[in-house]
């Protein structure tokens, strides 16, 4: 996913969708107050900040969107999973938030997201969780960045601590192209960072995006540096990899 919500991996990678009205009749040429937008991913392993959740299989992402002109959504992503007792064969996040420009070229967004697992097995323990997210994104010319904080208070899914979430990404909309260039750098320091013996490890990718139409092609090369901390170097959930996803948005 671009940018929001594990929605793609870190928020940064979401999928960026064409809206049309919904909800509304008004006449020719106007539009109503609420916006309907969505689309699905096919990617070739979901990687949530640089840990694969997907086993490294293909996973499908669909969203949808609802947005007030004032700025406040709410939304729905998800994505198929490997079964498991823990999580099923599926992972709904549930998101509300507000969204709007407060300078030209600046965008704030703060968002509460609920990641849930529908087919979470009775006794295999404690699964769904909240997360609190915010991000700032601002673009000069071509150039987008966009800074992003996630924060996960302490609950049972998550062994009863807490989690922080930052990260840092660049986009490059190459003139008269329909290439976008991203590049992002992650910070997990908590329990959701619990692949790393200490909780803490840095992610990062580089990628580029083709547009043309609704659909969009991408392409990103994601690593982590949790081997160098101590985990077995035959475990290929943090081996690097690159993840292509083709994009379908209305």
């Amino acid at each position: 996913m671009t940018f929001a919500t594990k929605a793609c991996y870190g928020l940064l990678l979401a999928v960026s969708a064409m809206s049309t009205p919904a909800f509304a009749e008004e006449e020719e040429g106007a539009s109503g107050p609420f916006t309907l937008s969505g689309g699905a991913d096919l990617v070739s392993d979901y990687r949530y900040r640089g840990i694969s959740l997907s086993n490294e299989k293909v996973a499908v992402q669909p969203s949808l969107t609802l947005t007030h002109e004032s700025g406040f959504y709410v939304s729905g992503w998800g994505s198929t999973l490997p079964d498991s007792p823990l999580y099923g064969k599926f992972e709904l996040d549930l998101i509300a938030g507000f969204s709007t420009e407060v300078a030209p070229g600046t965008t704030v967004d703060l968002n509460t997201t609920y990641y849930t697992y529908p087919g979470h097995r009775n006794g295999a323990g404690p699964a769904n969780y909240v997360e609190f997210i915010g991000s700032l994104s601002h673009d000069i010319g071509p150039v987008s960045a966009t800074g992003l904080v996630a924060y996960a208070p302490s609950q049972k899914s998550l062994g009863s601590d807490d989690s922080v979430y930052l990260n840092l990404g660049l986009g490059y909309a190459i003139a008269n192209s329909p290439v976008t260039l991203n590049a992002g750098v992650g910070y997990t320091d908590g329990s959701l960072g619990v692949a790393a013996p200490d909780g803490n490890y840095l992610d990062w990718s580089i990628g580029a995006s083709f547009a043309a139409g609704p659909a969009t092609l991408s392409v990103a090369y994601i690593d982590t540096d949790i081997k160098k901390t101590g985990v077995k170097a035959d475990d290929t959930l943090y081996d690097p990899t690159v993840v292509f996803t083709l994009g379908v948005a209305f």
